[in-house]
């Protein structure tokens, strides 16, 4: 509350009642940086070029009017002191207890691994992952292409295997997990893929992938939720709109930069832009041009804390993030945040997706498919057993949700009668 009250008191002191014009200044540069970034995305030719310039020079322009009045100081000083407070107004709300409940796991006696030694530059090879595996007493197959993942993982069951593991990527660990979440059977993550988002949220150093071959001898075991969009499971998220049909174009596996800027003008406004609707638990929300499902929701791109990751994995809940900017203007207003209406974030048990065609392109887990429309997407609460290593660099736990400003108010006042 302190950290608070100086973010105001800051700019006050520096400037007087003038400290308001300043932030009108760096509200209307950031509404302008949002334009230009529109105009770069949605247009192409001219416009495209005159927007990329605005969004450099809008925001640069606002510093250097900071700088020369004396302000930039003060003005950065008020940024870091907002962060603080709101890291520590979430920090005082966080529930005192786990994330999930943990048991020691017992030595498996038939563990199986797939590996994709292609996944994340040959990772698979580079750390030697293979022959680790073997020596822990670990059976593992390599996934060659066009081979049935699933099936692969199914056979393994019937063949003994007490515990299932992928070193792959994200798309690849979905499929495995549910084969593992069937049958009830413990479940690792070899972080071996490029990105490797569920690892990072399960605590997991994506640089070190012979670390997550502690969990066969030496691990804790948690229960995790799974989400599903119709019968497809994801253990990340499940994109419509926009995103998923930028990853339909062949092009977009060996040129993403340049597949995304040349297909997003059409997407975002042409004839065949698409426009989603989706019902979450009792809310509604139409016209959307792209939509994101997570399985638990992500934490807010701008949180000091944890920004873009999900800050737990058992919730029972879907995250969704709707998108909704369909011209200049309603690109501008994305700086007032939530209330702009751009910009929707949800949660609920169960997300219905649908649109004005039979079918509906998706990206799950950056794999794309096609599902006939409406698509229903649901979570699996503790579905899945993950067995991770007793020490992770990157354990997660469980942080307050958004600043609830009076609350934390009689927190503080609460503590400070009783002098604690």
């Amino acid at each position: 509350m302190l950290a608070l009250l100086v973010t105001v008191l800051v700019p006050l002191v520096a400037a007087g009642l003038r400290s308001v014009l300043w932030v009108l200044v760096g509200v209307a540069g950031l509404a302008l940086a949002a334009v230009g970034l529109w105009w770069a995305l949605a247009h192409t030719g001219a416009l495209r070029a005159l927007g990329t310039a605005l969004s450099v020079t809008a925001p640069v322009a606002v510093l250097a009017v900071y700088a020369a009045s004396g302000m930039l100081g003060p003005a950065l000083l008020s940024l870091a002191l907002w962060l603080l407070a709101v890291t520590a107004a979430r920090s005082a709300l966080t529930p005192r207890r786990p994330a999930s409940e943990q048991a020691l796991a017992e030595t498996p006696h038939a563990p199986w691994a797939l590996m994709n030694p292609r996944s994340g530059g040959g990772k698979v090879g580079r750390f030697h992952l293979v022959e680790k595996a073997r020596a822990a007493g670990c059976r593992v197959e390599l996934l060659d292409a066009g081979r049935d993942i699933v099936e692969l993982a199914r056979r393994a069951v019937a063949e003994g295997a007490d515990l299932l593991a992928v070193a792959g990527g994200d798309g690849t660990q979905a499929l495995v997990a549910e084969v593992a979440a069937r049958h009830d059977l413990p479940f690792v993550v070899i972080p071996a893929g490029t990105r490797n988002h569920f690892a990072l949220d399960l605590g997991l150093d994506r640089d070190d992938p012979v670390a997550a071959l502690a969990a066969l001898t030496q691990g804790v075991e948690l229960r995790v939720d799974l989400g599903y969009a119709a019968d497809r499971v994801f253990v990340n998220n499940a994109s419509f709109g926009t995103y998923a049909s930028v990853v339909v174009d062949p092009s977009y596996r060996d040129a993403k930069a340049r597949t995304t800027l040349r297909t997003l003008p059409g997407l975002l406004t042409g004839e065949d832009a698409p426009r989603l609707r989706a019902r979450a638990d009792r809310t509604h929300v139409d016209g959307l041009q792209a939509l994101l499902v997570s399985n638990n929701p992500y934490g807010r791109a701008v949180d000091a804390a944890r920004p873009g990751r999900r800050e737990r994995l058992d919730s029972g809940l879907l995250g969704v993030v709707c998108v909704r900017v369909g011209n200049t203007a309603q690109a501008a207003r994305m700086v007032r945040g939530p209330r702009s209406g751009g910009l929707v974030r949800l949660s609920a048990e169960e997300v219905v997706v649908e649109a004005d065609t039979d079918t509906l392109p998706l990206g799950i887990d950056g794999e794309h498919v096609v599902l006939p429309s409406p698509v229903v997407c649901r979570s699996a609460p503790g579905a899945l057993r993950v067995r991770v290593p007793r020490r992770r660099p990157h354990a997660p736990r469980v942080i307050g949700g958004a600043a609830d400003w009076p609350r934390v108010a009689r927190l503080a006042l609460g503590r400070l009668s009783l002098g604690r």
